[in-house]
């Protein structure tokens, strides 16, 4: 019984820790991570002027994309922020 104790309080503690990194990991505000976005969008505009920043507001994230053909686009990255 006590093995089965350890590896639930492991589980738990390891799942809480995950919670904990995947919150900090995050950038404090939707104005941070617009900065951080045009930040490597100025890296990508010397190589060429299709690339673009946008927001997304389902996933609350700033997404780097590159504009392929005016109707599909290639992301390069997304830049997530805490929402609530």
């Amino acid at each position: 019984m006590k093995i089965l104790n350890f590896i639930f309080q492991f589980l738990i503690i390891g799942f809480l820790l995950a919670i904990f990194i995947y919150w900090i990991s995050a950038y404090d505000s939707a104005f941070e991570a617009d900065r951080a976005c045009h930040s490597y969008l100025s890296e990508y505009l010397v190589k060429s002027d299709n690339f673009g920043c946008d927001h997304d507001t389902e996933t609350h994230k700033w997404i780097l994309f590159e504009d392929l053909d005016g109707s599909e686009a290639d992301i390069i990255k997304k830049f997530r922020y805490k929402f609530l």
